[in-house]
C-alpha cells in the first residue's frame, strides 16, 4: 500500500488548531454583530413617540398621520421611512408654503434632535398613507412602525380619528 504525499497525511494537532482559530474567528464576529444590534435597539428604545393618531377623512383617500417624536439622548436620530400594514405605501411627507401656495412633498428624511422632538401635525411634516385598508375606520387602530438611519425601528398604535381628530 503506497503512502499518501506528506502533504495529505493527516495532522489531527495542526487542524484542530486550524478549527479552533476558525469558530473563535466566528464567535469573535457573531458577538460584534450582536453587540451592534443590541446598541442600536437601546438607541430606538430611548426615543418616544406620542400623541400619535391617523386622520381619516375619507375611506377612499389617503390618510394623514400624526405624533410627536422625542429624542432625549446626546445623538440626533434620522427618520427615514415609516410602514403600516394598514397602508399600501406609507410615505414621509411635508406641507410646504412656497409663493401663496401650499403644497404638499414627500421628505427623504427626518432629523431628531439631540435632546430634541420633531412633531408631525396638520401643515407640516405627517405621515401620508396611501391606498388604506378597509379596516381602517373611526375608532380602531393600527400598527406604524417607523424606520431610522442606523436601522432601529420604533412600532407603536395609531387611534384612527376623524378630520378634526376626534
Amino acid at each position: 500500500m503506497k503512502r499518501p504525499p506528506r502533504s495529505q497525511r493527516s495532522q489531527p494537532a495542526g487542524r484542530v488548531a486550524k478549527l479552533l482559530r476558525f469558530q473563535a474567528f466566528i464567535m469573535v464576529g457573531a458577538l460584534a454583530a450582536a453587540a451592534s444590534v443590541v446598541a442600536a435597539q437601546a438607541a430606538a428604545a430611548r426615543l418616544t413617540l406620542s400623541n400619535q393618531w391617523m386622520r381619516l377623512i375619507l375611506p377612499s383617500r389617503p390618510v394623514a398621520g400624526y405624533f410627536i417624536l422625542t429624542n432625549p439622548t446626546a445623538a440626533a436620530q434620522t427618520l427615514v421611512g415609516a410602514a403600516s400594514p394598514s397602508c399600501g405605501m406609507l410615505m414621509l411627507h411635508q406641507s410646504l408654503h412656497e409663493s401663496g401656495q401650499e403644497r404638499m412633498a414627500m421628505a427623504e428624511n427626518i432629523v431628531v434632535p439631540a435632546h430634541g422632538a420633531v412633531t408631525f401635525a396638520p401643515g407640516g411634516y405627517h405621515l401620508m398613507c396611501t391606498s388604506p385598508s378597509k379596516g381602517m375606520r373611526k375608532g380602531s387602530s393600527v400598527p406604524v412602525t417607523l424606520r431610522f438611519a442606523d436601522g432601529t425601528t420604533l412600532t407603536a398604535n395609531f387611534p384612527v380619528r376623524g378630520a378634526t381628530g376626534h
